[in-house]
């Protein structure tokens, strides 16, 4: 078991030691999550090999003049690899793989032939991966490493270089410096440092610290996140200078119409660069009204991808101290409940508890990615 951080070479590694063991014949199963993830491993095999295998891209095999045959299978349906014996077997990205592919496909094909297998990945919670990592310390059979892409350690809220004898010794510090400053601490341990973090719990750390008044700046952005049903049409008013919400409008059970006029109402009084409003379900005929009534409206699509960058983005605000907000009982409540979830597929889902709302969690991650959006830019002009 091999969990180590990104651009560690995992699959450069598990490459070679199956290349050496095809070169003495057998046979050998190649597995990742998606056809595009194998391809990666052929690439890197033909590169290496050469001329001393023969490559049936239509069949996805490697066949070496010993008589070795190393088979390229993607694991997004387990039962693409079935129906063949092996020697050895090696899973790429373990941890996005349906466990099905290994406990039921791949593990039983070494039962009589006393095969190895080596799962390679980064850690995604704590899955299916994660347990066969902690049974692999106790089974005598078994090893287990962690390796980080660099050696760092994190002091004090800092990040310090910190050696690692499995560490990837051409990626530059400065690069992984970079890397903690963007991530979220949970997301930098798990992609960096290759921890298993586990499933699930509170997504924003360091709430109530961040609880404060300030002397408005007079620069400011909207995040607007639209009721729907039993939900609140919430407002939140950024001060983009001194990166503190200076102002909340939350409403619920009015008509389109008002909800329109409380936002123009607040955009008179403080003057907004940018509003980002979700154009989800039937914000985007109200974000084309808007606009064409002169407000500098920007859609945002919420997807399972764009919705976990701003509430990551958010997250990270909290953890570095960067943002300020209001002693509002509703934030604040919405804000230390919000959690994350792992699915079955894998994926990371954000989300408020049953029972409780996010509209406020959200309305406030837009105005922060509009923030965040407006540096970036005045970075290069």
């Amino acid at each position: 078991m091999l969990s180590a951080g990104r651009r560690w070479r995992k699959t450069t590694l598990a490459m070679a030691i199956m290349v050496e063991a095809a070169v003495r014949g057998g046979q050998y199963i190649w597995g990742a999550p998606t056809f595009d993830q194998v391809r990666v491993a052929w690439d890197e095999t033909r590169h290496a090999v050469g001329a001393h295998a023969t490559f049936y891209q239509q069949r996805m095999e490697a066949v070496f003049w010993t008589g070795g045959v190393i088979r390229f299978r993607s694991l997004d349906d387990p039962d693409n690899a079935r129906g063949h014996t092996a020697d050895g077997v090696v899973i790429d990205e373990c941890a996005d793989v349906n466990e099905r592919a290994w406990y039921e496909v791949l593990r039983p094909m070494l039962i009589d032939t006393g095969g190895w297998a080596w799962l390679i990945g980064t850690p995604r919670g704590h899955n299916w991966f994660y347990r066969e990592f902690v049974a692999a310390q106790e089974r005598p059979d078994s090893a287990a490493f962690m390796a980080p892409t660099l050696g760092v350690a994190i002091r004090d809220g800092a990040l310090v270089r910190e050696p690692h004898p499995l560490e990837n010794p051409h990626v530059p510090f400065e690069e992984i410096e970079r890397l903690w400053r963007m991530l979220p601490e949970r997301t930098f341990r798990q992609e960096i440092l290759a921890e298993f973090v586990e499933d699930g719990g509170g997504v924003f750390r360091r709430v109530r610290e961040a609880v404060g008044d300030v002397e408005p700046s007079g620069q400011y952005v909207f995040g607007v996140d639209w009721g729907r049903s039993e939900d609140w049409t919430v407002i939140t008013v950024l001060d983009v200078q001194k990166r503190a919400v200076v102002a909340i409008d939350r409403f619920n059970q009015i008509d389109y119409a008002l909800q329109t006029n409380r936002l123009k109402a607040l955009a008179e009084r403080y003057r907004p660069d940018v509003i980002i409003a979700e154009a989800n379900a039937m914000g985007q005929p109200i974000i084309e009204q808007l606009q064409r009534d002169g407000l500098p409206v920007r859609a945002f699509m919420t997807t399972s991808a764009s919705k976990a960058q701003i509430i990551e983005s958010l997250a990270l605000a909290f953890e570095r101290g960067m943002i300020t907000i209001p002693n509002d009982p509703v934030l604040i409540e919405e804000l230390t409940a919000y959690e994350m979830s792992r699915l079955p597929s894998g994926m990371v889902r954000y989300a408020a508890p049953s029972g409780i709302h996010d509209d406020c969690v959200m309305s406030l991650a837009l105005a922060w990615s509009a923030c965040v959006e407006r540096d970036i830019i005045f970075a290069f002009v």
